[in-house]
């Protein structure tokens, strides 16, 4: 697995080509923003229709990352489902969750998108602090040893618009794991002032690799 190892506040910590952080010590994967159930709402909604498939190709991609690294723990960092209705699963979905479930520590951090899916098992929390870190959904000016999503960010390198981690001294902010997900540009404003200086943009797919991030206002 062609990931990318770092330090950070005292941990070792690895961002991995999928969109998941591993935390080897912990024994620890951690995805943000599935967004299970998109083409679901989308549909609903009568918005644009897009393939129903993007539940089982996330979940499958979960479920190698939880092989891949032999995870005993699993934390959610929010916005798993796209809305409360997306949550309610057909069967067959909700038995591939419920085995990639089992056997393992299970955390749901509360989105702004759902609340947490509460009608599956596993804890639910606004937050959680585990050793040096705290796991939220939105970082929160201010804050140190942070891990974080909500903004899905992206870096457009050569062209092309790549999913990507942004890595800095206070904070941790995790891509979108989920197939069917817009994202921020690592050049906003927004993410300038809250990664600071000197921080990286960590970029998904085959490898994950590390790139300046660009400054404020500015394109990469």
């Amino acid at each position: 697995m062609n990931r990318y190892a770092f330090s950070f506040a005292g941990t070792e910590i690895s961002a991995l080509p999928s969109g998941a952080l591993h935390w080897p010590a912990e024994a620890c994967l951690v995805v943000s923003d599935l967004h299970l159930g998109r083409s679901e709402r989308y549909a609903r909604r009568a918005g644009a229709l897009l393939p129903p498939y993007e539940v089982e190709e996330t979940l499958a991609r979960l479920d190698a990352d939880i092989a891949a690294t032999a995870a005993r723990m699993v934390i959610c960092l929010g916005d798993t489902f796209d809305d409360l209705q997306a949550a309610e699963l057909p069967e067959p979905r909700a038995l591939l969750l419920a085995r990639l479930m089992a056997g393992r520590r299970w955390v749901w951090i509360e989105g702004n998108h759902d609340p947490g899916p509460v009608g599956l098992g596993g804890e639910h929390r606004a937050e959680l602090a585990l050793g040096p870190l705290r796991f939220r959904h939105i970082a929160a000016p201010g804050a140190r040893a942070e891990i974080s999503g909500h903004y899905h960010p992206k870096l457009r390198l050569a062209g092309q618009s790549r999913r990507c981690f942004l890595v800095g001294g206070a904070r941790v902010i995790l891509p979108a794991y989920g197939t069917y997900t817009g994202g921020l540009g690592a050049e906003d404003p927004v993410l300038c002032d809250l990664m600071g200086a000197g921080a990286v943009a960590v970029l998904t797919g085959t490898v994950a690799r590390p790139v300046p991030m660009p400054g404020k206002g500015r394109r990469g």
